[in-house]
């Protein structure tokens, strides 16, 4: 009769129990100090990778600003110029002397500049600038230039606008106006190139590289917002994007004079 405890059962019989036990307490740290470099690892290939994706649309971004400027191609209905860099303003006035677009929008003005202020400095448009310009004070941020340009494109019912703006914030101004319009094809952009600032060398002035580094990363979340939110009059981003001193909204509500 055999027995269990017989030496020669699994000779015999050509199969035997085996008790399994789970690895000792003492291999344990072994085990968590395998895993532990894994983990490192594929965090570190992860942060690695997304480093050259964001370098690689930071080069992609800086080589898509235009170096020069164009004419127009095609004309518009009204123009809009934002306020925030030289020469915006003089460049959208010559546009509507040169019959580009009917009216202008300057939007985001100081509260201390007034249509003479302007004036004074373009002073051989002063009849067009008294008769077809218009001067928005609401907007806070290039969020509010947005829905500034599309509140006044409703008032005159324009459907076509050509944008005046840095050809650095050239860029995010697209997305949010495209954005706000809900159509591509009605926004025409003018990019405006300064001496001041030199697409083709900007690594080699730290405020140039300042500037474009920042404009990046404010067009990618600019980007990411426009992707989960349905319309920018109820954005809860604009501190986060907005340039200068944080504000409480995009731009200030719609009073009852100005929908008459």
């Amino acid at each position: 009769m055999l027995r269990a405890s017989d030496p020669h059962l699994t000779e015999t019989v050509g199969w035997a129990w085996h008790a399994w036990s789970l690895p000792s307490q003492a291999a344990k740290p072994a085990l968590a100090r395998h895993r532990a470099p894994t983990a490192l690892w594929v965090l570190g290939v992860g942060a690695g990778l997304g480093a050259i994706v964001l370098f690689a649309g930071f080069l992609i971004f800086v080589s898509a600003l235009a170096r020069q400027e164009r004419a127009p191609t095609d004309r518009a209905d009204g123009i809009v110029a934002l306020t925030g860099g030289a020469q915006r303003i003089g460049d959208a006035i010559d546009l509507l002397a040169g019959g580009y677009g009917r009216r202008l929008l300057i939007t985001g003005v100081n509260e201390r500049t007034s249509r003479d202020e302007i004036a004074r400095l373009n002073p051989t448009q002063r009849a067009l600038i008294a008769c077809c310009v218009d001067l928005d004070y609401r907007a806070r941020n290039t969020i509010g230039n947005a829905i500034e340009t599309r509140r006044w494109m409703r008032a005159h019912r324009f459907s076509t606008v050509a944008v005046v703006t840095s050809n650095y914030h050239m860029p995010r101004t697209l997305v949010e106006l495209v954005h706000a319009l809900q159509d591509s094809d009605r926004v025409l952009p003018h990019p405006v190139v300064t001496d001041a600032f030199d697409a083709d060398r900007w690594w080699r002035s730290p405020p140039a590289a300042r500037l474009v580094a920042s404009e990046y990363v404010k067009f990618l979340a600019s980007w990411v917002r426009t992707r989960f939110e349905a319309d920018p009059e109820r954005s809860r981003a604009a501190i986060l994007i907005g340039r200068g001193k944080p504000v409480k909204m995009v731009a200030e509500p719609l009073a009852a004079r100005d929908l008459d």
